[in-house]
């Protein structure tokens, strides 16, 4: 980082305003106007809050005036550069004051403007516009961010809660905000045909790109310029969320790094996670690995690649393998899949508590049957399923080299019901649709090919392998079983029209909390294989289903 000088430029101050014979503040020369009445007069008449006498404690929802006043108090005091003042307005002083003083210290914002808009019950939106200052370079910064107000621990008093993300919505518990020499020079992303990657023809890729600058960017030869960023503290960096560039106030020289996404199939993944809300996809090619699309509906985090969710029964993949493979279930055989199944003190039962009387592993894996998993952990080990997860598909050991921070799926060992649980893709069990693309294309080709974004070759970097691979008749199983649930099963609606040689299966992952499930779709035709996963969505062969149908249809 360059030398960090104090930005000498004052905050703006606050003027009053008469309003009818009342004073007002006005922030920002706009904000909140009127409503902001400094007496209190409407929020005494208010009878929504109490007041403890015995303790003096205000308790009861906070009033429409103390929610303005408060949030007044505090843009007020932060525009003006008094941060004691504004840090006293929050409900951690210490944190704030921490914060806010880097803003102008280390982030060198001033000239700054905060202007209300209009409340939410207790939320408070505002937009910030101000100007980063470095040596001679200085450019206009404008965001939006907002505040909660809440009543103190100690007083009942209404105060600002204090996280990051109200100076900055991207900022983190650790993060904060450096304006100076970028310490990682900027790169150039190109897809496979050479194209460069932008946030503007590609809006999900900005955490992607981010991922590659912080990796390759040393070594692809640019010149680092003079950038506002966030710094990822501790607890960001745990989370591998990389550094982002917020402001360039002087362009450095990048470097270029060829990436293996299809700009026909990237687009295509764009347009599908754009129609849900909390969607994410990725696309393989099982006969290399490489990484072909990665796209997210939500901005920020890469779920497709970072994400930790259970991954309901698209797990019954991996589980089925390890089934056949102990002889504990055959394709043609019948297999049990009763209404209920208790093991370990928990009761497990299937989806609008279905049963299948004589019927054969196959059927049951077609619709889905939770119950001929479960009745199976009797005669199961422990770490079987973890085994089988980290030797066969390259799961849960942590040593992926994708070229960009990943996720690389957990299968803890697990006893009594959390065992059993996991058998279905629940319990301990934590995936994302990269890992769970890679399984589908792990079946597809007969081995595993670690996921990669950036060829090897580029900086000679060793990739992940598996132990060893599924025995001709095991694998042969498990394709036919994927086969059918793709055109008979709970996968058939979504891969409908979906020709040639094509294998599927759905999952949907209950979550605490949460009215509806996460729903989950893994599948592959020919050399292309695919996962995504929609949350709090529903059932994944109507919600993921054809987000991934769509894009094995795309590609010819």
């Amino acid at each position: 980082m360059g030398k960090n000088r104090r930005n000498a430029a004052e905050g703006r101050r606050t003027r009053p305003v008469v309003l009818g014979g009342v004073i007002a503040v006005v922030v920002g020369g706009a904000g909140f106007g009127a409503y902001a009445l400094l007496g209190g007069g409407a929020a005494a008449e208010d009878g929504a809050r109490t007041t403890s006498a015995a303790e003096g404690v205000r308790t009861g929802p906070l009033s429409a005036d103390e929610v303005t006043a408060t949030a007044e108090r505090f843009l007020t005091a932060w525009q003006a550069g008094k941060v004691g003042e504004a840090a006293a307005a929050t409900d951690d002083p210490k944190a704030a004051t921490a914060l806010l003083t880097a803003y102008a210290k280390d982030a060198r914002v001033g000239d700054v403007t905060l202007t209300a808009g209009t409340p939410a019950g207790d939320k408070v939106p505002f937009s910030v516009k101000g100007t980063v200052s470095y040596e001679e370079a200085g450019k206009p910064l404008a965001y939006d961010s907002a505040l909660t107000v809440v009543r103190g621990a100690g007083d009942g008093e209404p105060r600002v809660a204090w996280q990051p993300a109200v100076v900055h919505p991207e900022l983190e518990d650790g993060d904060k905000l450096v304006t100076g020499e970028a310490g990682t020079p900027p790169v150039k992303a190109l897809d496979r045909d050479g194209n460069e990657l932008t946030t503007a023809a590609y809006p999900s890729l900005g955490s992607v790109l981010d991922g590659l600058r912080e990796k390759y960017g040393e070594k692809a030869g640019g010149e680092a310029g003079v950038e506002l960023r966030i710094v990822r503290g501790k607890a960001s960096k745990k989370a591998e969320l990389s550094d982002k560039t917020l402001l360039e106030l002087s362009e450095g020289t990048p470097g270029t790094v060829k990436t293996t996404l299809s700009p026909s199939l990237q687009a295509a993944a764009e347009a599908q996670v754009a129609k849900k809300e909390r969607a994410s996809v990725v696309v393989l090619r099982p006969s290399t690995g490489e990484v072909l699309a990665v796209a997210n509906s939500s901005r920020g985090f890469n779920t497709a690649f970072q994400g930790s969710l259970a991954p309901g029964s698209t797990m019954k993949v991996i589980t089925a393998s390890m089934l056949i493979e102990k002889g504990l279930a055959s394709m043609d055989e019948q297999h049990p899949c009763p209404k209920y199944f208790s093991y370990g003190g928990w009761k497990f039962q299937n989806d609008d508590k279905f049963e299948i009387k004589d019927g054969t592993f196959k059927a049951s894996f077609a619709r889905s049957c939770n119950t001929a998993f479960i009745s199976q952990a009797p005669e199961l080990k422990d770490d079987d399923l973890t085994k089988q997860a980290q030797q066969v598909f390259g799961l849960g050991r942590n040593d992926w080299q994708v070229g960009v921070p990943t996720f690389d799926g957990s299968v803890p060992v697990q006893s009594a019901a959390p065992m059993g649980a996991s058998l279905i893709g629940q319990g301990g069990v934590r995936m994302n649709p990269l890992n769970m693309a890679s399984v589908s294309a792990t079946v597809q080709s007969g081995v595993f090919r670690q996921p990669y974004l950036v060829s090897p070759e580029v900086d000679g970097r060793k990739l992940a392998t598996a132990s060893r691979t599924l025995s001709a008749g095991t694998l042969a199983q498990l394709r036919e079983l994927m086969s059918y649930t793709a055109a008979y099963g709970t996968a058939a609606e979504a891969m409908a029209g979906v020709s040639g040689q094509t294998g599927a299966k759905t999952g949907s992952a209950e979550v605490d909390g949460q009215k509806k499930p996460n729903g989950w779709f893994t599948a592959y035709r020919g050399d292309l294989a695919a996962a995504g996963v929609v949350q709090k969505a529903g059932h994944g062969g109507s919600t993921a289903g054809p987000i991934v149908a769509a894009l094995l249809k795309s590609a010819g």
